[in-house]
């Protein structure tokens, strides 16, 4: 199964993918500055729903924090299910960031390199904790 996996952000959104039971990174999408948070979260769903397409995407896995954020992604996560009609699941994602932070750190990834695919290691990490808890 083609599962897309997301490290939702307020900056930066992580997308991993998998085919094969192995997530791997694949990208990060920032989100525009200068429009409204409605059309910000509207031109990532369209960006994410072309990856989708692109990949043969058939499930998406979206990483789901504690407190306060944890609304915006189950809504964000209702919005993506309805705009491509894909199923969407959501993982816990505690303290992925900074397992991506360290295992990049442990692979001699410099700082510039870190912080410009962490998102994306993050929801590969999430992807891969869902797919290890689903076999």
């Amino acid at each position: 199964m083609k599962i897309l996996g997301i490290d939702y952000g307020l900056k930066r959104i992580g997308l991993a993918f998998s085919e094969t039971g192995l997530a791997e990174p694949l990208s990060v999408i920032r989100h525009p500055r200068k429009t409204s948070p409605r059309g910000r979260q509207s031109s990532v769903i369209r960006k994410i729903a072309g990856v989708c397409q692109k990949y043969g995407v058939e499930k998406i896995v979206i990483g789901l924090p504690e407190g306060e954020i944890a609304t915006k992604v189950r809504e964000f996560g209702k919005k993506l299910s309805f705009f491509t009609k894909l199923p969407v699941v959501f993982q816990d994602e505690t303290l992925t960031s900074q397992d991506a932070i360290a295992k990049m750190i442990e692979a001699g990834k410099g700082r510039k390199t870190r912080k410009r695919i962490q998102d994306a290691i993050a929801a590969a990490i999430i992807l891969q904790s869902y797919l290890n808890s689903h076999v």
